[in-house]
């Protein structure tokens, strides 16, 4: 039997949790108990997910060991800024891995792609739009889905997973675990830090009303700002320099003719695949 539980934080805040050995998809869980009726501010959790999806509908392999998470709440800010809520998901996972990561401190400072920060290695990095990095390659994803409700409002699935014991094989990008960093933390473990960072991060951002101070944090742990990037959209590529994170989210790449150009949407890719020219 799973024994997941909430961090001190989380249970203080009221945050409530269902715990699985093994289940489809914890997204989907979420969403069908926000159609039913629940109010939000709960945790479903597992560590076997079978049925994981990532973005755009890709299958998100989540084996016995890793950590599959999803926070259910159902906000009063207005729907654009409920989008602004990965950003929040972010920094919580940011500064939960980190803690957890032997040497994995937080990155304050902007720094370039080889996560430099004063002169010193920060293990975890934020990847734009939703990923997470550790030592540059991918350790843990985050997927948000909406569902308008009845009575106008809308329900919002957060969805984390975590490489905890396993990375998933033949992808097109490095990938990496706890495991193979070196540390064997749990999934429970994991989840206990990932809980109580939320309550921090999510009271920053104020219903939408601080996001302007989550998104400094989340460039403070960006990978890549000041570097070459290329992000893919529906074939077509943008090369340029990865500038910033603009207020309201989007990635701003300076292309060659220094004009600036503002991504919603899309794969990022750094180092040599970002300088290559067709």
């Amino acid at each position: 039997m799973s024994s997941f539980s909430l961090g001190s934080k989380a249970r203080a805040a009221g945050y409530r949790l269902r715990a699985f050995d093994t289940i489809g998809s914890t997204n989907t869980e979420a969403l069908e108990a926000a159609a039913a009726g629940n109010a939000g501010g709960i945790w479903f959790v597992t560590r076997q997910q079978t049925a994981g999806r990532g973005r755009r509908g890709r299958q998100w392999t989540s084996p016995v060991g890793n950590l599959a998470a999803t926070l259910l709440i159902v906000p009063d800010s207005d729907p654009t800024l409920a989008a602004t809520l990965g950003f929040v998901a972010g920094v919580s996972m940011n500064r939960a891995l980190s803690s957890i990561l032997p040497g994995g401190v937080v990155k304050l400072g902007i720094d370039g792609a080889d996560g430099l920060s004063g002169g010193k290695r920060a293990r975890i990095a934020l990847k734009w739009p939703n990923d997470v990095l550790a030592d540059g390659a991918k350790l843990a994803g985050i997927l948000l889905e909406a569902q308008k409700l009845n009575d106008g409002r809308h329900a919002i699935a957060i969805g984390f997973g975590v490489n905890a014991v396993a990375a998933p094989q033949g992808l097109p990008y490095p990938a990496t675990s706890l495991v193979e960093l070196g540390t064997t933390r749990s999934a429970e473990d994991i989840f206990e830090a990932l809980s109580d960072a939320w309550v921090d991060t999510f009271a920053l951002w104020q219903d939408g009303r601080g996001i302007a101070d989550v998104l400094t944090q989340w460039r403070g742990a960006a990978a890549g700002i000041g570097a070459p990037v290329a992000v893919n959209q529906n074939g077509a590529t943008v090369r340029g320099i990865f500038e910033t994170i603009d207020d309201a989210g989007r990635l701003i790449v300076r292309v060659d003719d220094d004009s600036r150009i503002a991504i919603t949407a899309g794969d990022v890719h750094f180092g040599a695949t970002a300088s290559a020219r067709s």
